[in-house]
């Protein structure tokens, strides 16, 4: 079997893996009004995904190094499949809720399995493409899930089991069965089943990173289409959310020219700006803002800083993939929750608005913040360098 069949069916995996995880995510605000629940509801549910994924990168995240790595990736499909057909059949925020910590430890199992899966198929001199490849089809899949559910709510009108679920249902449990098809190239070993995430000396800047830059995404995601909501904006949730992934799938072939290093620094610089053009738009309701500001996050979150965070742990753990990457989501889905739920309780106590502008001082801080200290501890290696 030729490379390319199974890297595209392993990327096809992954792409459905999470395209699953925010399919539900222009139903938001029905499951919300069905339940009669508030905005910090709806923000808990959204990272409910994370009650289930953190575990299971925590614990989990080595698990295919023990069982190799097409078992963790069929059973993500499956759970991906078995939590849309959960609200499919009960439509409610507890469901969402079950469902998204299913969608959460699919993912956790996919990504770290998946990305060190790619690059024993490619080879370890080509590490970079496999991360481009793996960034590429994740990226896809979060972005399509909400456009899908969109559009198919647009053509059918308002209802609970929109066609993006049915054709999930459908396409994940093949895709499990394909997935266990597929050569087995690595070698498992005898390690423990329960193994901790590993962190990649040098990498605190790429992970601190990819945790501004998915809080930013998680924003975007779930509280931003609250206010556009409240705009009589909503119908256009599904699209702010697709770009806000999908714009940086298309600069990713961009960021692979650069170095990690620079390309990472691209994204600190478009991490604020385009909040900034985002919150201008809320504020003036100009949705042309509120898209312009979704690309350039976008192009910063699952563009630069993401993919070189990802080649970067990749390249500097060669025998401990599946567990750096492990690490390198911690940080991720940490910023991807923790404060989209803080925002959710201020924006029950002092309005939506409001919460957004807290969120962006604590933005602009934070990236300020650590460029200084990326700055001040690169300046000491860089005279090193000189000298000899």
């Amino acid at each position: 079997m030729s490379k390319l069949i199974p890297v595209s069916l392993l990327a096809l995996g992954l792409f459905t893996v999470t395209f699953a995880v925010n399919l539900q995510a222009p139903l938001y605000d029905v499951y919300a009004a069905q339940s009669d629940v508030g905005a910090t509801a709806v923000t808990i549910a959204f990272a409910a995904y994370v009650a289930g994924l953190m575990p299971t990168l925590l614990l989990l995240g080595g698990l295919s190094d023990r069982i190799g790595r097409r078992v963790p990736i069929a059973l993500a499909l499956m759970l991906g499949a078995g939590a849309t057909a959960l609200l499919v059949h009960v439509p409610s925020w507890t469901s969402l809720v079950c469902a998204r910590v299913l969608l959460g430890v699919g993912t956790g199992l996919a990504t770290t399995a998946g990305t060190a899966y790619m690059s024993e198929i490619l080879g370890t001199d080509r590490v970079r493409t496999a991360a481009l490849i793996v960034t590429s089809a994740t990226s896809l899949g979060f972005g399509g899930g909400a456009l899908a559910t969109g559009i198919s709510l647009g053509v059918q009108g308002p209802t609970y089991m929109p066609a993006s679920y049915i054709g999930l249902c459908v396409m994940a449990p093949v895709l499990a069965v394909i997935a266990l098809g597929l050569p087995r190239i690595d070698r498992p070993r005898a390690v423990s089943i329960l193994r901790l995430p590993v962190f990649p000396a040098g990498t605190w800047v790429f992970g601190t990173a990819m945790a501004l830059a998915w809080s930013t995404t998680g924003m975007t995601i779930a509280v931003v289409p609250l206010e556009l909501g409240a705009n009589n904006l909503g119908g256009w949730t599904g699209l702010v959310i697709f770009l806000a992934i999908f714009v940086g799938f298309l600069c990713q072939p961009i960021a692979r020219r650069m170095t990690n290093e620079r390309a990472l620094a691209w994204g600190f610089a478009l991490i604020p700006l385009g909040f900034l053009v985002l919150l201008a738009g809320v504020w003036w309701k100009g949705l042309a803002l509120v898209l312009l500001g979704t690309c350039i996050t976008s192009s910063a979150s699952y563009g630069f800083t993401y993919l070189a965070s990802m080649a970067e742990v990749s390249m500097r753990a060669p025998d401990d993939r599946a567990r750096a990457t492990a690490g390198l989501f911690v940080y991720a889905y940490f910023g991807f929750s923790v404060p989209v739920i803080a925002t959710g309780v201020l924006a029950d106590m002092f309005g939506l608005f409001s919460a957004l502008i807290v969120f962006a001082a604590f933005q602009i801080a934070a990236t300020a913040g650590i460029v200084f200290l990326w700055l001040r501890r690169a300046a000491p290696l860089d005279a090193a360098h000189n000298v000899g």
